[in-house]
């Protein structure tokens, strides 16, 4: 395992709401990242945020690690769930929110 697969295993298995992003949550630096972010504040849950503009081997190894071409990049719970347009279709469906239930990160409404 390389030493970038390594950081993303340990960063995506150590926080319950990981959100590979470019930018920050104050501060996203593209629209569906902003996307992204809107929708985990709208739930009001935690979550752990990673600039991805700031460091270019997780940059590039998170596409590799979830064999996933884009960014942004939502897990929860180690498990990798999809980018925004996936959030957003779980969002609205009332997915998002029935899943952040059953693995206990929120109440489910």
């Amino acid at each position: 395992m390389s030493d970038v697969h390594a950081r993303l295993a340990s960063i995506v298995t150590g926080n319950d709401i990981v959100l590979f992003m470019k930018g920050t949550p104050l501060f996203p630096q593209c629209g569906f990242s902003s996307r992204a972010v809107a929708i985990l504040n709208h739930l009001d849950v935690e979550f752990h945020s990673v600039d991805v503009l700031q460091d270019s081997e997780i940059r590039q190894g998170i596409k590799a690690f979830s064999e996933w071409p884009t960014i942004p990049q939502l897990y929860v719970k180690g498990e990798f769930l999809g980018g925004s347009d996936i959030m957003m279709e779980m969002f609205e469906a009332g997915e998002l929110t029935a899943l952040l239930g059953e693995k206990g990160i929120m109440h489910s409404a």
